[in-house]
């Protein structure tokens, strides 16, 4: 037998034939955590076959695919579109621009600049409105001098002011196609109708490896997720952006309200609850744009992984009473909770090590066998899921992404400390801001520039990945140690994930540094930059809605101002 590691000590047990036949004695204490651990990796593989599930209803259901309206306006409704923006200077721009080129009826369009800003995206978002309402678009820019409520708030805040009958919404990154209102808007001859949501898609997925694996991650979402739920009559939820909704569905569901981090679902659950009829539009699609950097990434997923067990905290009580189908609550269940997966990971990860040390101890080898068809359930799941969305989506091309799947989920795995902090948070109760996911537009300077002003820092976090990847690499050792080798693939993969994330947030930490060491001048700095231009003042053409004073203009795209 080879020399045991001084580095393991006690932990691992000398073992030669029978060493342990009659000698070793599991006790309470141990047998409690093999049994807990068995139950965490009993409850993961459920929330995995859920997604066997879906796959199931998406396919059983193929027949109920929406398909044209029934029938259409004789006389088109009055639409607002809403657009939400937080400091945002590299996208608005583009965003009103493609808002504004909407094919809809000048005297029937309104749209609203919903600017909570507290950068110089005050000063683009009006200088862009002040060029379209020259134009004769029915623009109008709405200032707070607070966040209340955050995005909820905003919203809340413009729809007091809003005159359309259908409200829109589009987040800062957002391209509506010109004739996305007549694709979208006929739905709503039917007046149970209260939302229309359409599919995101991702003018960035082809930038990186990080942005691939995150327009899959998506992808399944919108085929598989949405997909199935609606075409089976389950309960789905508007994404917050890129769809329609009725003015009379937010107003009888009681409202945007803020107090969680997801009030589209939120918003989403409670009116299907009242009966309004959710409509997905897979066919109708919309550009968007994917976090470039893995934080920003992080951080949306921790916004979005919190908000949702907020809404289960207030939402599932009143779901589970309410007179709906059993099979709308088991789905409202798994949806809600699904991100509990990711304390429950963390769990399991602190006993793996003990379990497999005492179930070895144990002396029958065939205990630590039991992890195989778990983590099988798990990963074969997660390639199942996402393959296939491809393959709906790109019938000709999907097998290209199979490289990505160790990747995508080595991605998934470095989310759990960021998530398991948001839902734990979730679950106590603790109030944080609605933290805004960095997008960088435009061109190569100009995202340089967008990504040294908005990028956060990484903080304890490349730290904390590295210790529990080195915990993970103890384990694959000991594993190796006593010939557990069919566990050892799957231990690779969490090692390869918490790797994978504590190097890319420190690359990330570094390359912030190095721009900010090479930018001496302050001025290079956009969130320092002389950016007003002397001599020029806002003019009366817009509509402007806020506190302040006028404002000289920011000419931040000179050439791009000129060609419009």
């Amino acid at each position: 037998m080879s020399e045991i590691p001084f580095w393991l000590g006690s932990w691992v047990p000398r073992f030669g034939e029978g060493a342990f036949t009659g000698v070793y004695q599991v006790n309470s204490l141990e047998f409690a955590a093999v049994i807990f651990y068995t139950a965490l990796m009993v409850v993961l593989s459920a929330y995995g076959l859920h997604r066997y599930h879906l796959i199931r209803l998406y396919y059983r259901y193929r027949d109920q695919a929406l398909k044209e309206p029934s029938s259409q306006f004789a006389d088109l409704p009055r639409v607002t579109v809403q657009l939400p923006i937080y400091n945002e200077q590299y996208m608005v721009e583009e965003l009103l621009e493609s808002v504004c080129r909407l094919d809809y009826p000048r005297h029937l369009l309104d749209i609203q600049v919903l600017d909570d800003s507290t950068d110089e995206t005050t000063l683009v978002a009006r200088n862009a409105v002040e060029h379209w309402a020259a134009e004769g678009h029915p623009i109008e820019y709405i200032h707070r001098r607070h966040r209340e409520g955050f995005k909820a708030g905003a919203l809340q805040a413009g729809l007091g002011r809003a005159r359309g009958e259908i409200i829109a919404i589009f987040d800062a990154d957002f391209r509506p196609n010109p004739d996305f209102l007549h694709r979208t808007i006929h739905y709503f001859t039917d007046a149970k109708t209260g939302v229309v949501q359409a599919r995101w898609t991702y003018r960035n997925r082809e930038e990186s490896l990080l942005t691939r694996v995150q327009a899959l991650l998506l992808d399944g979402h919108f085929v598989f997720e949405h997909g199935a739920r609606f075409r089976s009559g389950r309960f789905f939820n508007f994404n917050g952006t890129a769809g329609l909704l009725r003015r009379s569905m937010i107003e009888d569901a009681g409202g945007w309200q803020h107090d969680t981090l997801t009030e589209d679902t939120d918003l989403s659950y409670r009116a299907q609850l009242r009966g309004w009829k959710y409509l997905y539009l897979p066919q109708v699609e919309v550009p968007s744009e994917l976090p470039s950097d893995l934080l920003s990434f992080q951080v949306q997923q921790a916004r979005w992984a919190k908000g949702l067990i907020q809404t289960g905290k207030k939402i599932l009580p009143r779901l589970l009473r309410a007179d709906v189908p059993r099979k709308v609550k088991v789905e409202g269940w798994f949806h809600l909770s699904a991100n509990l997966s990711y304390p429950l990971m963390a769990l399991l990860s602190l006993l793996l090590l003990p379990a497999t040390v005492v179930r070895f101890s144990h002396g029958d080898v065939k205990l630590l066998l039991l992890d195989i068809p778990l983590f099988l359930g798990t990963i074969s799941s997660l390639s199942t899921f996402y393959l296939l969305s491809q393959k709906e989506l790109d019938p000709g091309n999907w097998r290209r992404n199979v490289v990505l799947i160790p990747l995508l989920v080595a991605v998934g795995i470095g989310l759990t400390i960021t998530n398991t902090k948001a839902v734990l948070e979730a679950l106590l109760g603790v109030k944080s801001p609605f933290q805004r996911t960095a997008k960088y537009a435009g061109d190569a300077g100009r995202a340089q520039a967008a990504q040294r002003k908005y990028r956060r820092s990484a903080g304890w976090l490349p730290l904390a990945n590295s210790a529990v990847a080195a915990y993970f690499t103890a384990c694959l050792g000991y594993c190796a140690l006593i010939g557990n080798w069919l566990t050892i693939p799957f231990l690779g993969l969490f090692c390869a994930g918490y790797f994978f994330t504590a190097g890319k947030l420190s690359y990330e930490a570094l390359e912030q540094r190095f721009w900010n060491q090479r930018s001496p001048m302050s001025w290079l700095n956009p969130g320092e930059a002389p950016s007003i231009v002397p001599g020029y003042a806002m003019t009366n053409s817009g509509s402007h809605t806020q506190a302040d004073s006028a404002t000289p203009l920011l000419l931040s795209q000179p050439v791009a101002m000129k060609d419009r």
